[in-house]
């Protein structure tokens, strides 16, 4: 088998070689404000007091759609577009909450000079989603695809590949919790079906995801790499033949149950000590049948 670059193999890990983004996800308004002449106190509707009092756990919006920047460890500004539930704690006490406020805390984000969002400062955006709503509590959800540029384990062409990043921020009785999940696609070989075959071996497609909950900094990067090592094989976006050979000896090198997946993934993420919990899922998409095979650890999640 031939041995891959190992300069390819830690651009790969690293996501350095990524090439630099723009700063910017500033877009040009293509309408016409009205100018009205007069303008007439409106009332404030939801700042009203309701006579249920009874608490709200979560409003606001859900589904939004907005383009965003963000950085994981390397800092480059990477460009990408987000599908965003933002809510707040509704007091006993409040009529409702002001949804408008809500878009204006992601359209601030991305106004020109602002810094892309990252791990670290999700944090901040929810203090601003409070401070701004003066809300007690509040939840931000931001799903979205990123992207790391890998180099083919043999040739050394690069191709970009995507992963689905899912960030969840909420501040509940002052308390602020983070959960991260990065859903990583991989190629995974039956051993029993090598076992068995005089020659060959059953070999699919497969979707690990990866939740956490940390209490110091991690990285996308990281949590990506922990499912691509543990994996029967790593996917590639373009690949020339003899890096097709590569990974086809690789994966029957390296034949993985759906248990195994979850098991070494397991073992490596009980053992960092950044982590409060995590959740680990391994699906495979069987190619000998007509139904997925699926495991599942979680601790302290």
């Amino acid at each position: 088998m031939p041995s891959p670059r190992p300069e390819n193999r830690a651009a790969a890990r690293e996501g350095a070689a990524a090439e630099p983004f723009p700063i910017s996800v500033r877009i040009a308004p293509v309408n016409r404000p009205d100018t009205p002449q007069t303008v007439f106190p409106i009332a404030d509707v939801q700042s009203g007091s309701d006579e249920r009092e009874i608490a709200i756990d979560q409003v606001g919006i859900k589904g939004l759609r907005y383009p965003l920047l963000f950085a994981d460890r390397d800092g480059v500004a990477q460009p990408t577009i987000a599908d965003c539930n933002v809510y707040v704690a509704l007091p006993a006490n409040r009529k409702g909450t002001h949804m408008s406020r809500l878009v204006a805390l992601l359209e601030s984000r991305s106004e020109p000079g602002q810094p892309p969002l990252t791990l670290a400062n999700f944090h901040g955006l929810l203090d601003a989603l409070l401070a701004l709503l003066e809300a007690p509590g509040g939840r931000i959800e931001v799903a979205f695809p990123f992207f790391v540029r890998k180099t083919a384990p043999v040739s050394g062409v690069a191709s970009l590949l995507d992963y689905a990043a899912r960030l969840t921020g909420e501040i509940k009785a002052g308390r602020y919790r983070q959960i991260v999940s990065v859903a990583v696609p991989v190629t995974s070989l039956c051993p029993c079906s090598k076992e068995i075959s005089e020659y060959g071996a059953h070999n699919q497609r497969s979707m690990v995801t990866i939740t956490v909950a940390p209490r110091a900094p991690v990285y996308l990067a990281e949590i990506i790499r922990v499912a691509e090592e543990e994996a029967s094989c790593e996917l590639y976006g373009l690949l020339k033949r003899a890096d097709e050979k590569y990974v086809t000896e690789r994966a029957y090198d390296n034949p993985k149950f759906v248990e195994d997946l979850v098991r070494s993934i397991a073992a490596r993420l009980q053992t960092d000590a950044r982590l409060d919990g995590f959740a680990v899922e391994a699906e495979n998409f069987e190619s000998i049948h007509n139904h997925s095979a699926y495991a599942r650890i979680a601790r302290g999640l």
